[in-house]
């Protein structure tokens, strides 16, 4: 328990950090002694973290809070090495259920992880650190990373840039929508991939619900407001689709009687949904969404418009909400940098997931894939496999560190063991209606045991339970689904 813990740490020593080691006290105060101004402007020098000696702890950077990157924290040895983190947010999300904070069957921070308490040595050890921050660029000869403080356009604040040296550095800073290049997208759709993103879904929804009841508004706005289009049917768009028809039959048929009618979901696809998925299971899905009333369309989109997304055969489509969940690429950050790359242009790496001919530099993850050398195909971008990534490479790093190579180009030609080597566990997505599917087969060319129903549904959500990173979370999720089942979905817009 934390109040256990806290009433530990307080009858223990008090262990305060080294002043010899960097600090976030000092690290501010350094870049105020060290700026410029010219007239009102003030420019930070750059400042930040330095090699380390070899009495220290040597350091492994970390480039990301996904699934890969928090694993990996969560299984470095910290008597081994200091470990620090750079990353845009402060927390891991458990995607699985993001989708259902979007109508409030969970609440938002029943998916976030606190990455200090997925690895507590951030928080407490002398040398370890996290720092709201963007990875700008890659020095690997002097073995540095350059960022970039998030400031989120606070106008008081300027981002810094600053420098860390790294003994081994790990890229885990995942992928980003796809949007195939269709103009607009950017610009009008709502992807589904942060807790902000979801928090947005959750408010336009509402805001949507409650601007449809006001007195005047056409018959055709109200059907254009309360059409609500995902594009994409792949586990999250059909999850996602699901939550949605739940919210529709149990909570606004209820809570907003005057518009019931008008509120509908329609979910485009250019090929069949669940393409993963067993075929029987495909068929059982998409029987079970019409049956919530979901619309199924299958083609692709051309534009994005502001009120209207216009189809390849020219169908117009008006919509309220547009969510978009067509899969991921490689990001910006990714595509720039100067490293090998895989085919997809994922960051190229070997079988022990190293990144070839930059020494101490390793990629796990979605920006990651398998060089073609290898002879192995790319792993899907699936949570299941940069969760085992970052598993396998944190046991690889502290073999190395037991073996003293955890420094800069300590490595050499060390044994390295077994190489990385991933075994589907198999997939899940519910549909709603307290109906899912479960696929245990290895691949779509194998047999296995896949199920459809209620049973799966109770499988998903245990199997999901047990998942979550901390028994806080499991604690939030649990009593957000209790209060759910017996109060109904919180439709507060705040």
């Amino acid at each position: 328990m934390y109040w256990f813990k806290n009433l530990i740490r307080l009858s223990s020593p008090v262990k305060h950090r080294s002043t010899a080691k960097f600090s976030p006290t000092l690290f501010s105060l350094q870049h105020i002694h060290h700026f410029t101004t010219a007239g009102d402007a003030v420019t930070p020098s750059a400042s930040g973290l330095g090699p380390t000696k070899k009495t220290d702890k040597p350091r492994v950077v970390v480039l990301g809070s996904g699934w890969a990157g928090c694993r990996l924290m969560k299984g470095l040895d910290t008597s081994i090495y200091d470990v620090v983190c750079v990353s845009p947010r402060n927390h891991m999300v458990f995607t699985p259920l993001l989708a259902s904070t979007c109508v409030g069957t969970l609440e938002f921070r029943s998916v976030a992880e606190p990455i200090g308490r997925i690895q507590p040595a951030i928080s407490t050890e002398p040398g370890s650190y996290f720092f709201l921050a963007n990875c700008k660029g890659l020095d690997s000869k002097n073995h540095e990373v350059h960022c970039q403080t998030i400031t989120d356009g606070l106008q008081t604040l300027d981002p810094w840039d600053f420098k860390i040296s790294y003994d081994k550095l790990i890229i885990a800073s995942g992928a980003e929508a796809s949007t195939f290049g269709i103009k607009g997208v950017k610009e009008h759709a709502i992807f589904l991939r942060e807790v902000r993103h979801a928090q947005e879904i959750r408010r336009k929804l509402l805001l949507n619900l409650m601007l449809s009841d006001v007195p005047g508004v056409s018959d055709e706005e109200k059907r254009r407001l309360l059409h609500c289009v995902v594009v994409g049917g792949g586990p999250t768009g059909v999850e996602f689709s699901g939550e949605l028809s739940d919210f529709i039959m149990k909570d606004v048929h209820q809570r907003y009687s005057h518009v019931k009618d008008y509120i509908h979901v329609t979910l485009i696809e250019a090929n069949d949904i669940l393409s993963s998925f067993d075929d029987r299971l495909r068929v059982y899905a998409t029987k079970q969404l019409t049956k919530s009333g979901v619309r199924l369309v299958r083609g692709t989109v051309k534009d994005v418009q502001p009120k209207k997304i216009i189809l390849s055969d020219g169908t117009e489509v008006p919509y309220g909400l547009l969510v978009w969940s067509t899969g991921v690429g490689p990001s910006s950050f990714v595509r720039k940098m100067d490293l090998p790359k895989a085919p997809g242009g994922r960051i190229g790496i070997d079988e022990w997931l190293r990144v070839p001919s930059v020494p101490d530099v390793f990629a796990i993850g979605d920006c990651s894939g398998y060089l073609e050398s290898t002879g192995k195909s790319t792993l899907p971008a699936l949570a299941q496999v940069a969760e085992r990534e970052g598993k396998y490479l944190a046991e690889l790093l502290n073999k190395i560190g037991k073996a003293g190579g955890g420094h800069a180009n300590g490595t050499g030609d060390m044994e390295l063991g077994a190489p990385f080597v991933y075994k589907h566990l198999g997939s899940m997505a519910t549909v709603g209606s307290y109906k899912a599917l479960v696929d245990l087969r290895q691949s779509k060319e194998t047999k296995g045991l896949s199920i459809a129903g209620f049973a799966s549904w109770f499988i998903w959500r245990s199997a999901y339970l047990t998942r979550v990173v901390s028994w806080r979370n499991r604690f939030y999720v649990a009593i957000n689904w209790l209060t759910t089942f017996v109060f109904g979905r919180d439709i507060s817009r705040i």
